[in-house]
C-alpha cells in the first residue's frame, strides 16, 4: 500500500448511493441493528462465531451493492497498528495464559490460549471496522443525524440535548475522510520538502516516530480547527438555531422490513451470547468423524 494513499482507504464516513434495499432501510433500524451486532462482536470469544459474523457482514455488503474489496480497504490502515499490538500480546500474554505450550524461550511463552485470544481480537477488529464502514456507506450524513436524533428524542425529558448530540456525532463522522485527505496532502507536502517518510522509520524507535509524526499532527490539528471555524460561520450565516423548537422537514417512518432487521440483529446477538460455540479443534474433530 502506498503510504500517501489515505483517502482511498478510509471508507468510514463515505456515502455510496447504490439504491439497494439496505440503503432504503430506516436509519434508526440500521443504527439499532448495527449497535446490537457491535455489542455481540465485542462479547464474542469464539473464533467460529467471529468467522460466521465476518461472513454475514460481507454478505450484507454484497446486498448493499458495494464492492467487498472497497468495503475492506479500511483494514489496510488498521493492520500496522494491530500488528504491533498483537505481537506484544503474543509475547506477554503467554506468560499468564493456560493451555498447550507451542513455543517457549526464556520469558517468552506462546500458548494455545494466547494464540486463540489474538485470533479472536483480529476478527473482532475486522468485524467492527467493516460494520461501522457499512453503516456510513449506506446512510448519508443527514439520515444518520435524523436517525440518531429520533433514537435520542425520548431522553429529552431528562434534559439530554438529542439534536445537538446527533449533530456533533454526524459532523465528527463526516470529518473522518476530510481529515484523511488533509493528512494525505500534508504528508505529500512534507515529503516534497525532503522530510523522512513513515515507511523508512522503525517501530522499535519511538523517538524517531514521535519526531516524524509531530510535523504531521500539528498542521492537521490547525486545519481541523480552521475547518471547524468555517463550519460555525456557515451555520451562523444560515441562521441555524438548535433546540426543541426546530421543525423537521424529514419525518422518518418505520416499515415492516425495519422491524424484521432489528429482530434479526437481536436474534444474532442472543445467539452469540448464549449459544455454546465449539472451539476450532472440536469442530475439526467433528468434521473428521
Amino acid at each position: 500500500m502506498n503510504e500517501f494513499e489515505l483517502l482511498r482507504n478510509v471508507t468510514i464516513g463515505q456515502y455510496i448511493p447504490t439504491g439497494s434495499v439496505v440503503h432504503q432501510l430506516d436509519p434508526r433500524a440500521k443504527i439499532i441493528a448495527g449497535g446490537l451486532l457491535a455489542l455481540g462482536i465485542s462479547y464474542c470469544n469464539s473464533i467460529v462465531a467471529n468467522l460466521l459474523l465476518l461472513v454475514m457482514i460481507l454478505r450484507i455488503v454484497t446486498l448493499s451493492r458495494i464492492s467487498v474489496s472497497y468495503a475492506t480497504r479500511v483494514l489496510r490502515l488498521a493492520i500496522p497498528a494491530m500488528a504491533v499490538v498483537l505481537v506484544l500480546q503474543l509475547i506477554f500474554l503467554g506468560r499468564t495464559a493456560t493451555g498447550a505450550v507451542y513455543f517457549e524461550w526464556g520469558w517468552i511463552r506462546i500458548t494455545q490460549h494466547s494464540v486463540q485470544t489474538i485470533i479472536v481480537n483480529i476478527l473482532r477488529v475486522f468485524n467492527l471496522l467493516i460494520l461501522t464502514a457499512l453503516i456510513t456507506m449506506t446512510s448519508s450524513t443527514t439520515e444518520l443525524t435524523h436517525g440518531l436524533e429520533g433514537l435520542l428524542s425520548p431522553f429529552r425529558r431528562v434534559g439530554i440535548p438529542a439534536h445537538e448530540i446527533a449533530l456533533i456525532f454526524t459532523i465528527a463522522l463526516r470529518f473522518v475522510p476530510t481529515l484523511a485527505q488533509e493528512l494525505e496532502m500534508i504528508m505529500k507536502a512534507q515529503a516534497s520538502r525532503g522530510a523522512p517518510t513513515l515507511s523508512g522509520l522503525r517501530f522499535w524507535r519511538p523517538d524517531t516516530l514521535a519526531r516524524a509524526y509531530l510535523p504531521l499532527m500539528v498542521p492537521l490539528f490547525v486545519n481541523a480547527i480552521r475547518r471547524a471555524e468555517e463550519l460555525i460561520a456557515a451555520m451562523e450565516a444560515r441562521c441555524y438555531l438548535s433546540g426543541s423548537g426546530r421543525s423537521k422537514f424529514v419525518v422518518l417512518h418505520s416499515k415492516l422490513i425495519d422491524y424484521l432487521v432489528i429482530g434479526f440483529a437481536l436474534s444474532v446477538w442472543l445467539l452469540i451470547m448464549f449459544f455454546p460455540w465449539p472451539a476450532i479443534s472440536d469442530l475439526v474433530k467433528l468434521l473428521h468423524i
